[in-house]
């Protein structure tokens, strides 16, 4: 055998880098809807609704409890609307319910 054809040592066999695989889709598989969360500027709110985000990255049956918990903490945050007073706002006193049965 010639020097002039055998090459380097080492590359007379040598294969080719193998090809990376193209990712399998799996429709089953979770994927982010990719729905932008817009700011609604109540901190309280705006981390109830970043945790949906969470439901991105589990199977359909995660769901429930994420959509649950943050319902949950919606509502409460509404709930709270009706009993806190705004700054400058009088808390109004229960009294006595006006009477609707007027007659002339």
């Amino acid at each position: 055998m010639s020097d002039e054809t055998a090459g380097p040592a080492g590359q007379e066999h040598a294969s080719p880098p193998p090809e990376p695989h193209a990712p399998v889709h799996d429709p089953a598989a979770p994927a982010p809807l990719g729905i932008e969360r817009v700011p609604t500027g109540s901190p309280e709110v705006d981390e109830k609704l970043a945790r949906l985000g969470d439901a991105d990255h589990l199977p359909a049956d995660g769901h429930l409890d994420v959509y649950e918990d943050v319902h949950r903490g919606l509502r409460d945050a509404l709930t709270a609307l009706d009993t806190r007073p705004g700054p400058g706002q009088v808390v109004p006193r229960p009294g006595p319910s006006p009477s609707y049965d007027h007659r002339s």
